[in-house]
């Protein structure tokens, strides 16, 4: 397997956020596509079957080749979306090596040949909030995030913006994406799947307690965003070339765990049936009461998708993927 004369290159394309990457590309009538993730004993292997690309290969050949020939001069763009997305990971190196250098040294090759470069950080980043949720650069370096995941995708944006590669590239802080090709994350799927799962299986959804008397229990909010609004998003940007920077990547509200998994009930025909239980301790500390990407940043530079409201996006994912059992690629083209 080679680099060699693909047009596009998707890293953590097995991925949830990677494969419905390559779906949108593939419905942009774009297959010349190279896919780059580790599959080893995931089924996340199912997210490729109904896509269309040119070849795969496995990350560690992927970047042992690039550290050996750079960038072929077919690549047109990158899209680099594989990480370790899990916070609760504790092996702090491992998370600087996979989220960290693997980016410095994908970034620093595009800008070189002026490869359009677009890279997943988080909104994790922000920890507790205390800063806000704007994606203005000056403010990148007061954030202090909660856990070791936030701050290896915090580590890069930092170095982007040191070394000026932030004005070439372009980053987005994903808020908690939801949708389809997320069944092989585990305890890492959203809340969407899992009380889907719940449901099904109990009847009732399981939500944690608040820890902190200003919020009531279910009653913590996020900014939660359908992973084909995302894709919208990644889309527009490659098309952008002449936008770079950082941009906050949701749905600029925020919205409770408790309307979240209402959605889900109302989408299954299930009466609403929710237990509280108490934040495990590796938590506690750790958790984000609330999120709200300020979306100003990409709206004024001419994005004009969608926001998909929570009630539709839920039961699109819910009515559409979950309970046929289906992938982004298996629903009809339109």
């Amino acid at each position: 397997m080679s680099i060699a004369n693909t047009q596009y290159i998707v890293t953590g394309a097995a991925g949830f956020i990677g494969s419905a990457v390559v779906w949108g590309l593939n419905r942009e009538g774009i297959d010349d596509i190279l896919i780059v993730d580790h599959l080893g004993e995931s089924d996340k292997w199912k997210n490729l079957r109904a896509l269309r690309y040119a070849d795969y290969m496995e990350k560690d050949d992927f970047f042992r080749q690039l550290a050996m020939d750079g960038l072929p001069a077919s690549v047109k763009a990158v899209i680099h979306l594989g990480a370790c997305s899990s916070t609760t990971q504790l092996d702090a190196s491992y998370l600087v090596h996979n989220n960290f250098e693997c980016s410095k040294l994908l970034a620093t090759l595009c800008a070189a040949r002026a490869v359009r470069f677009i890279y997943a950080s988080s909104a994790a980043t922000y920890g507790a909030g205390e800063h806000g949720y704007s994606d203005d650069h000056a403010g990148i370096p007061a954030l202090r995030p909660l856990n070791m995941y936030g701050y290896s995708k915090q580590m890069f944006d930092l170095w982007a913006i040191r070394n000026g590669l932030v004005d070439s590239i372009a980053g987005m802080k994903f808020t908690n994406v939801f949708g389809p090709n997320e069944r092989h994350k585990g305890p890492m799927r959203s809340m969407v799947c899992r009380a889907f799962e719940q449901i099904r299986d109990t009847g009732s959804v399981k939500l944690f307690r608040s820890c902190r008397p200003e919020y009531a229990d279910g009653e913590q909010k996020r900014d939660f965003v359908y992973v084909k609004d995302i894709v919208d998003m990644i889309l527009f940007l490659l098309e952008r070339t002449d936008l770079c920077g950082i941009y906050n990547a949701g749905s600029g509200l925020a919205e409770t765990w408790n309307e979240l998994v209402s959605a889900v009930f109302a989408a299954m025909g299930k009466p609403c049936s929710i237990e509280y239980i108490d934040m495990p301790e590796i938590l506690r500390g750790k958790y984000q009461y609330y999120t709200c990407a300020d979306m100003t940043k990409l709206r004024s530079a001419g994005f004009t998708g969608g926001r998909t409201p929570l009630a539709d996006a839920v039961a699109d994912y819910v009515r559409g993927y979950l309970i046929p059992d289906k992938f982004l690629g298996d629903e009809p083209s339109n």
